[in-house]
């Protein structure tokens, strides 16, 4: 009788026992959430690398469009100086140019309200020119 009921309350710790298995205990359950917030951190991460991703692509785009507009900028300064030296009565004059986002700022001196018009016609004359900032005073007896 003593192994009867020895065995029936083995078999029964047993089935309780297994019972127990399939219900997640504390440390199963923090390794769940521990799992899942890893989870949750890498998808956070790698939208954020998403993000920054585009972000420098669209620095690299608007870089790229500065370097161009500098580019653009240097060549109009480089024709606009190109055109007043390649006029004889304005070679000698100390004229100087600077060009930002297509507008050219000419400074320096000159000898007449006639010779400062036509600086300034012949800066706005240069492709790429949007608009001339004249700068330049006229000197007389120069």
């Amino acid at each position: 009788m003593i192994n009867k009921t020895a065995m029936i309350a083995a078999s029964l710790l047993l089935v309780l026992g297994l019972g127990a298995c399939d219900k997640p205990g504390p440390g199963e359950r923090a390794g769940k959430k521990l799992d899942e917030a890893a989870s949750d951190v890498g998808k956070k991460m790698d939208d954020t690398a998403e993000r920054v991703d585009k972000t420098v692509s669209g620095q690299g785009d608007a870089a790229g469009d500065a370097a161009a507009l500098a580019l653009d900028d240097t060549e109009i300064t480089a024709r606009v100086k190109a055109a007043i030296l390649a006029e004889p009565g304005l070679r000698s004059l100390q004229i100087s140019v600077e060009t930002h986002s297509g507008i050219v700022t000419l400074t320096g001196s000159v000898d007449s309200p006639a010779t400062f018009d036509k600086v300034a016609a012949m800066a706005l004359a240069v492709k790429g020119v949007k608009d001339v900032r004249n700068e330049l005073v006229v000197v007389s007896g120069k």
